[in-house]
């Protein structure tokens, strides 16, 4: 399909690009990596009066250290996301989600940033911050706020983004220590995660010490699996990973749709969680 007509600005700033959505108001639309955005144009299911196209904005790019934590510029693609040193060293469970997004076609082209603010349920990575404690920076009209990946996603496609800020950096935690792994179902290649589970480990001896489960589409916006975390602390065996992802679903609202029901998606977030937790400790 055709999209429809819109007007088109390229900013070479961040500064520039917050004075156009101000301006605009709710009439526009970020154009980042446009993995997301232009199937929704092309399927007329975005109608902006402008798009802004921030690809050109050399300072969204790039991955630095700041203490403790590692700093992602919103622009920086999946692809380079998946070779940079300090993302497989500091963060590698990002790395590997990223692995499995859709194709490399996809992967040159999208953006962190894009698939974030995009908050799709769906989506692989926002469940990843969430699991990672990850922040998100945006800029807007009045200076530039952090907001905590847990406050970002509202709902169903809906951010914490206010119409004129753009998101500008994402903040992760390293996790140095930690074990790590991304386990999703989907029925066909470069399909969407029917479920997706990822984990992060940390352990004392043979004992998990402390778990952190993000879950993929198991509600309107990414979850954590609170219930299983704290089960799964203290766990030593195979066994009791097992009784501990049993809990996995507790407290979650998946979708019903042509996919899959809630039920399957519920067994699914379980089995996925006991086979993320084993693969990152070695067990399975």
């Amino acid at each position: 399909m055709i999209p429809p007509a819109f007007e088109y600005t390229r900013p070479h700033s961040v500064d520039e690009a917050v004075r156009a959505l101000t301006e605009a108001g709710d009439e526009a639309k970020v154009l980042a990596g446009g993995q997301s955005l232009l199937p929704l144009l092309r399927l007329r299911l975005a109608f902006p009066e402008l798009v802004v196209d921030v690809g050109r904005i050399p300072e969204l790019r790039g991955v630095r250290e700041d203490g403790d934590s590692l700093v992602i510029g919103a622009l920086t693609t999946h692809h380079d996301m998946i070779r940079d040193p300090l993302i497989r060293r500091h963060a590698g469970l990002l790395a590997a989600a990223t692995r499995t997004v859709a194709d490399p076609a996809v992967r040159h082209r999208g953006t962190l940033g894009g698939s974030l603010a995009h908050a799709d349920p769906a989506g692989d990575l926002p469940a990843v911050l969430l699991a990672l404690g990850g922040e998100l920076v945006a800029a807007g009209p009045d200076g530039r706020r952090t907001i905590a990946a847990g406050d970002f996603f509202v709902d169903y496609f809906q951010s914490a983004l206010a119409p004129d800020e753009l998101l500008v950096e994402v903040r992760v935690p390293k996790t140095d220590g930690w074990d790590f792994h991304y386990e999703k179902f989907h029925p066909v290649a470069q399909a969407w995660a029917i479920v997706g589970v990822a984990a992060l480990v940390r352990r004392d001896g043979r004992r998990i010490a402390e778990a952190r489960i993000g879950l993929t589409n198991m509600g309107s916006t990414p979850l954590r699996a609170a219930a299983a975390e704290r089960a799964l602390a203290g766990a030593a065996d195979p066994d009791a990973v097992a009784r501990a992802a049993e809990q996995a679903a507790e407290g979650t609202r998946p979708a019903q749709d042509v996919s899959a029901s809630p039920e399957y998606r519920a067994h699914l977030a379980r089995v996925l969680t006991r086979r993320a937790v084993l693969a990152a400790t070695g067990a399975r």
